[in-house]
């Protein structure tokens, strides 16, 4: 343990962000990181609990106690050593992350919790500062292949997994680009897509086989998954040349909205809005984008993906954002006694809210208006919980002004025809049908198909991802070996 009396001694240190009107000038990052000496007194704080509760809180379960006492004593290198040893991308939960290893932490019972998240953060972009982060190529090969389909978090850690293990590796990504919703999901001014490119020329330079455009399977005509694909393989193909196949697609099925009006112009999905902003700020030309610009944008659903369409309208110019929640506002404290240390529910206020934005709660959308064959508001009315169950509240009757309407409100399942295409059995969310048991964990009902990630739990967090990819790794390893020396 660094200092005993530590978190008595500190007050937790926040990261910083930009001003406002400096960070909508653009797309880049604004969080401005803790100093090391910051990080170092932060550090100092934990209490190198006799259950870290926060390791478990985690779901990579970072070892945070013992890398807070390695960069307390500054010894900054064996922190990222013992970060990556669980977690094979720190620069994106350390961005990302919501952090539910800090709201596990034992100061957060009576205090404010370490600050884990922004520590990590400190740690693995030092790393990269100081070229600590290498390409750790496998020193004996086993022969086998193993085709890994879909390449965000999930896809991404299972190949660098597997390759690490001595396999050949090739990873299939859809799109043009790598990173899945890493990449076309998360605005860049969350997280930049530089930490993505990084980490692909790691992969290579360890071995993997990247093959983008590339559609394994084949998305239904009238899809609304975004598909830059130039190439389409057959499942049995990858079945009859691999001796391994990893499904690790996210959940792109965005939930919809059949209300009347739904089908006039002007109302998107959130990921048909998201992607294209990253395409144009990665020098793409594109035609036709959807842009907020001087208009009064609507956006529905009060999650994270929400979130991000209110910063990318703000960055537009929009003349106004307003954010829809149906479930009723939450308290702005959690009664940290009743449930901690698991996730509590609380009101959280994010940077793009910041920025500008109305948040309306326990509010439902009944009917979409417009002119022309366009959008031009929204009839809604406010709902109550009666007898376990949302009802609406008579004489609450409103109408929004509207020109732009975003519907982000969470993804339902992978999209069925690549799991039909593989004769996936699915649960009944849609999932691909896979357990994560000790023996025969991600293995689905097809002989030598396995599936991790948003393709088999559904829509959920980065960290939850990596762990997933990290786990089934393993698991194929052991598949394919009859042992395996990977970490679950």
């Amino acid at each position: 343990m660094g200092k005993v009396t530590g978190f008595m001694e500190y007050q937790r240190i926040e990261e910083g962000y930009k001003p406002v009107p400096d960070r909508v000038k653009n797309y880049k990052e604004f969080v401005i990181g803790l100093t090391d000496a910051q990080a170092e007194t932060q550090a100092a704080r934990c209490m190198d609990c006799g259950t870290p509760f926060c390791n478990n809180g985690c779901p990579v379960n970072n070892i945070i106690p013992d890398f807070n006492d390695l960069v307390y004593h500054q010894d900054w290198q064996t922190a990222l050593d013992v970060l990556h040893s669980t977690n094979n991308f720190p620069e994106f939960t350390g961005r990302v992350c919501p952090a539910p290893c800090e709201a596990a932490c034992t100061l957060n019972v009576n205090q404010l919790p370490v600050g884990i998240k922004s520590i990590e953060h400190a740690i693995i972009d030092r790393g990269w500062e100081q070229g600590w982060v290498k390409p750790q190529p496998a020193r004996v090969k086993t022969g086998k292949r193993v085709a890994v389909v879909g390449s965000g978090p999930a896809g991404l850690a299972a190949s660098q997994q597997l390759a690490r293990a001595g396999h050949d590796v090739t990873l299939f990504e859809k799109n043009d680009r790598i990173g899945g919703l890493l990449r076309y999901g998360i605005p860049d001014f969350k997280m930049e897509k530089s930490h993505i490119d990084r980490r692909v020329e790691q992969l290579k330079a360890e071995g993997v086989t990247i093959k983008t455009s590339t559609l394994v399977g084949e998305l239904p005509k009238d899809s609304k998954v975004t598909n830059w694909a130039k190439e389409t393989i057959s499942p049995v193909f990858l079945q009859q040349d691999y001796d391994a196949v990893l499904l690790t697609g996210g959940s792109e099925q965005s939930r919809d909205l059949p209300v009347p009006g739904r089908e006039l112009a002007g109302i998107h999905f959130a990921m048909e809005f998201l992607p294209q902003q990253n395409k144009v700020n990665a020098g793409d030309k594109l035609k036709g984008q959807l842009r907020a610009d001087g208009k009064h944008v609507i956006v529905i659903g009060g999650g994270d993906t929400g979130s991000d369409c209110v910063g990318t309208s703000n960055r537009h110019g929009a003349a106004s954002v307003t954010q829809f929640e149906v479930m009723p506002q939450p308290p702005e404290q959690e009664n940290k006694p009743l449930v901690w240390p698991y996730w509590p529910m609380k009101l959280r206020t994010s940077s793009s809210h910041d920025e500008g934005c109305v948040r309306e709660f326990a509010i439902s959308t009944k009917e979409f208006i417009g002119e022309k064959g366009k959008v031009t508001g929204l009839k809604t009315v406010h709902v109550e919980f009666k007898d376990g169950k949302l009802v609406d509240i008579p004489g609450t009757e409103k109408t929004y002004k509207a020109d732009l309407v975003l519907l982000a409100m969470g993804f339902v399942n992978p999209v069925a025809t690549v799991l039909d295409a593989f004769g996936v059995d699915k649960d009944a969310r849609g999932n691909a049908k896979a357990t994560t048991d000790f023996s025969g964990g991600y293995a689905t009902n097809v002989p030598k198909v396995f599936a991790a990630g948003d393709m088999r739990r559904g829509q959920s967090l980065v960290v939850w991802a990596i762990r997933e990819g990290r786990q089934a790794a393993r698991a194929v390893d052991e598949f394919l070996m009859g042992f395996s020396d990977l970490p679950r």
